[in-house]
């Protein structure tokens, strides 16, 4: 079993990655096999509606960037873990490339991502981590997958690097968003 973790902050060490890592290793003592990706900060462009995905049906976007990489990780992986920053109370720019692309490529291909475990997690500094957190779980629903659940939507709260970690009861959900996973992963797996 495997979880990749898609990481779209470009600050590197930032609240959006302590939070992905916290469930990482929930998952990695469960013995789940895990990898975190940096994609914030790179240049991957959004979709051009150019549909050849679906006359293609080669599992691989037109644009030649390094997204047909990462949805080469999703389509290996048992689990989805996407986190964001909120930025305008929405995902960052390259997580919306991300679901916006992975998403059409999916639905194109017979829908393979269908019953992968999808979660997202969301960094906030006050407000807006609801559209962002919805905003990723759409692309997870409408590729018919299945979205575990924690003890409070998966969101903390910090501003500054580090500073989520003095937000206990986000930490504690995404704790608890790492052994909900694990749990339904060898459930499935059963």
């Amino acid at each position: 079993m495997k979880v990749v973790a898609f990481n779209g902050s470009p600050r590197a060490g930032g609240n959006t990655e302590i939070m992905l890592r916290e469930v990482l290793g929930v998952l990695e003592a469960q013995g789940i096999e895990t990898e975190l990706v940096h994609i914030g900060g790179k240049a991957i462009r959004g979709c051009i509606a150019c549909y050849q995905c679906f006359e293609r049906k080669d599992h691989r976007c037109a644009i030649d960037d390094e997204m047909n990489g990462y949805y080469a990780k999703m389509r290996q992986a048992d689990g989805i873990l996407i986190g964001t920053p909120t930025y305008f109370a929405d995902v960052s720019t390259e997580v919306k490339a991300l679901i916006d692309r992975c998403g059409l490529l999916a639905i194109a291909n017979d829908r393979e991502l269908d019953r992968r475990l999808g979660a997202a997690v969301v960094a906030v500094r006050r407000a807006g981590s609801i559209h962002a957190f919805n905003s990723i779980n759409h692309f997870f629903l409408i590729n018919q997958m299945i979205v575990p659940g924690s003890c409070y939507w998966n969101m903390g709260i910090g501003r500054g690097v580090g500073e989520v970690r003095d937000d206990e009861e986000g930490m504690r959900t995404m704790r608890v968003l790492g052994e909900n996973m694990a749990w339904l992963l060898k459930k499935l797996q059963a």
